[in-house]
C-alpha cells in the first residue's frame, strides 16, 4: 500500500494537482478505517472538509470496508451537500457550506485501488498487499525451517 500511496501522490504532483493525504492509522501516512466515517454524521463532516479544501477527486486504496465506504459516500454525495446547505450548519467552527459551494463541488470523482492481503477480489490477479504478505510468510517459514534444522 505504501507504494500505491507513493505512486498516486507522485502522479498527482506530476499533473499539477494539489495532493492531500488523509491521516487515520495503517500505511506510511497512517491511514486506516475511520469509525466516524461509518456514520452519516461522519460522512457529512468528511463532505464538509472536502468542499472547504476544494477536493473533487479521491483515490481510495483498501479492501472491502474501504471500497464499500467510498461507494456509500459517492452515492450520498449530493444529499450530503444538500443537507449541509439546508442546515447552514457550522462544523467544528470551520464555516458554512453555501449553495454556491455545493454547486461548484457537486461532483465527486472516486477511484478505488484494491488493497487486501487476502487476495480475495475477483477481476485482478493480485491485490495490493497480497504479494508483500506472501513474501513475509515465506521469510518466516524459511526462518523456522532453518532454526528447526539446527536442532
Amino acid at each position: 500500500m505504501n507504494a500505491a500511496v507513493r505512486a498516486v501522490t507522485r502522479m498527482g504532483i506530476y499533473v499539477g494537482a494539489k495532493v492531500y493525504l488523509i491521516h487515520e492509522g495503517g500505511t506510511v501516512i497512517g491511514s486506516a478505517r475511520c469509525k466516524d466515517f461509518q456514520t452519516r454524521e461522519g460522512r457529512i463532516a468528511a463532505a464538509f472538509n472536502l468542499v472547504k479544501k476544494g477536493i473533487t477527486n479521491l483515490c481510495v486504496c483498501g479492501g472491502d470496508g474501504s471500497l464499500t465506504g467510498a461507494n456509500i459516500f459517492r452515492s450520498e454525495w449530493s444529499g450530503l451537500l444538500d443537507e449541509l446547505v439546508q442546515k447552514g450548519q457550522l462544523l467544528s467552527g470551520n464555516g458554512r457550506i453555501r449553495d454556491t459551494d455545493a454547486k461548484q463541488y457537486n461532483k465527486l470523482n472516486i477511484v478505488g485501488l484494491v488493497g487486501s492481503i487476502d487476495n480475495d477480489f475477483c477481476g485482478t490477479d493480485m491485490t495490493i498487499g497480497a504479494d508483500s504478505a506472501l513474501h513475509r510468510i515465506m521469510e518466516i517459514v524459511d526462518a523456522i525451517m532453518t532454526t528447526a534444522n539446527r536442532s
